[in-house]
C-alpha cells in the first residue's frame, strides 16, 4: 500500500446494503473449524475488528457468550444490528461504530479477536499491539481471508462464469485506471505482511488452517451487481451522477455473458491463521 494513502470515512460508503448479497460466502465448515482449533464452548467473548455488516461475527455467534463487532462505517454497523435482530441474537451482540485505531474504547477483554479481510485497512502495528493487550492470557488473534493460492476451475459448472475481467475494465473506464479508495487512490494495492506485524506485537504462531471450498455456487445478475457495489474500489458514491449509467453498463456486460441472467462459480476456500498470547490455566474463557 502506498505510504501517503490515508483512511477516510467514505471508504465503504454506501456498500453495506450490497455486501451480504454481493460478497461470496466463506467456505462451509468455517464455524466447526474455528470451534475445534480454539476449543470453543459457547462461552467467552469475541471481538470482530472491522466487522462490516457482521458477516463473521454472526457466523460465529453461537460459539461465544458475547460478540462485539467494531467498524467505522455507519451503514455497516446498522446492517449488522438489523441482521442480528432478524436472527434473534441482539441480546448477545454489540455493534460499536469506531475505527480500530480507537480501541480499546472501554470494551474490556476478550478470548478471541478476529480480523476477516479487514486488517489491511488499519494502522497495523498500532492495532495489533492494542488488540493483543485486549486479549486474555491464552487468547487468540485470528486472521481470516479467502484462499488466494488455488485456481477455481469452471469445468462442469451449469452456467457461464462471471465476466470479472470485463467488469474490472468497466470500473477503470468510469473511474480511471488507478484503484480508488475513499477520497484517495491505491496505485500499489493494499498492505500485506501481516505475519511480521503479529510477530512484532509479541504474538506466537501461527497455526494455519485451510477450510476447503470448490462447491458450485449459482449467482444472479443482481447478485453480481451487488458484488460490484460492495467493493471499496467501486463503491456507489465514487460514480457520482454516473452511477446509473455505470450500472447499466454492468448489466449490459452481464446480459452478453449470460442472457438468462444466471452465473456459476466455485466457492473459494478460506485460510485461517491463529496467533496466540501467552497461555494460562484459564484458557480462552
Amino acid at each position: 500500500m502506498t505510504t501517503d494513502w490515508e483512511w477516510d470515512d467514505t471508504l465503504f460508503l454506501g456498500t453495506a446494503a450490497h455486501y451480504r448479497r454481493g460478497r461470496l460466502p466463506y467456505a462451509p465448515g468455517l464455524t466447526d473449524a474455528l470451534a475445534g482449533i480454539l476449543e470453543l464452548d459457547g462461552r467467552g467473548r469475541l471481538i470482530d475488528v472491522g466487522c462490516g455488516p457482521g458477516t463473521i461475527a454472526l457466523t460465529l455467534v453461537d460459539l461465544f457468550g458475547e460478540v462485539v463487532g467494531v467498524d467505522p462505517d455507519r451503514g455497516m454497523i446498522a446492517e449488522a444490528a438489523r441482521e442480528a435482530a432478524e436472527r434473534g441474537v441482539s441480546g448477545k451482540t454489540r455493534w460499536v461504530r469506531a475505527r480500530a485505531e480507537e480501541l480499546p474504547a472501554g470494551l474490556g477483554t476478550f478470548g478471541v479477536a478476529v480480523f476477516a479481510q479487514s486488517f489491511h485497512w488499519m494502522d497495523q502495528d498500532l492495532v495489533a499491539a492494542t488488540v493483543r493487550d485486549m486479549l486474555r492470557p491464552g487468547g487468540a488473534l485470528v486472521h481470516i481471508s479467502d484462499l488466494k493460492t488455488t485456481t477455481r476451475t469452471a469445468e462442469g459448472l451449469p452456467h457461464p462464469t462471471v465476466p470479472y475481467a470485463a467488469l474490472e475494465e468497466l470500473v477503470s473506464h468510469h473511474l480511471g485506471p488507478v484503484r480508488r479508495a475513499g477520497r484517495g487512490v491505491l496505485p500499489h494495492g493494499t498492505r500485506g505482511g501481516e505475519a511480521a506485524v503479529f510477530h512484532r506485537a509479541g504474538l506466537t504462531g501461527p497455526q494455519r488452517l485451510v477450510v476447503p471450498g470448490g462447491q458450485a455456487l449459482e449467482r444472479t445478475s443482481d447478485d453480481v451487481v451487488a458484488g460490484v457495489f460492495s467493493m471499496s474500489f467501486s463503491a456507489p458514491h465514487l460514480f457520482g451522477t454516473d452511477r446509473d449509467d455505470f450500472e447499466e453498463d454492468v448489466r449490459r456486460v452481464l446480459r452478453a455473458a449470460s442472457p438468462a441472467g444466471r452465473f456459476s462459480e466455485r466457492q473459494p476456500g478460506t485460510e485461517i491463521f491463529v496467533w496466540r498470547t501467552a497461555p494460562t490455566a484459564e484458557g480462552l474463557s
